[in-house]
């Protein structure tokens, strides 16, 4: 019913920067929240950041003043932009998303990404 599609992963270096995006496509009324999720190796996922449709926004700790989220309501695209990326900034990305499928639908339905690599070299 709702896909969503991520892109923008890759190798950089330490320092470096990239941009990740996330399209939802599908039977979708509205996207009340979005956000991206990161898992390690090894380690269990996280939450990176999230941002609601009004432009609300809540950051992990060790991503403050370096990524930032927004999103396109129209386009229905959640983008990171990851600056001053760290090795352990390394793992997949996943891109989420609370999507409310039908205005008779009241509640919200949770969707996620298939996931992009990110690869942080030192």
């Amino acid at each position: 019913q709702v896909q969503l599609v991520e892109s923008g992963g890759g190798l950089v270096q330490a320092g470096g920067s990239l941009r990740l995006a996330c399209a939802a496509s599908g039977r979708i009324f509205s996207i009340p929240a979005m956000g991206w999720h990161r898992q390690a190796p090894g380690k269990q996922r996280e939450l990176v950041a999230n941002i609601t449709s009004g432009g609300s926004t809540n950051y992990e700790d060790s991503v403050k003043g370096r990524f930032t989220i927004s999103r396109d309501n129209v386009k229905n695209t959640v983008y990171l932009q990851m600056n001053n990326l760290k090795p352990e900034d390394t793992a997949v990305y996943y891109c989420d998303a609370d999507v409310r499928l039908t205005f008779y639908h009241l509640s919200s339905s949770h969707y996620w990404g298939q996931g992009t690599q990110v690869t942080v070299s030192s």
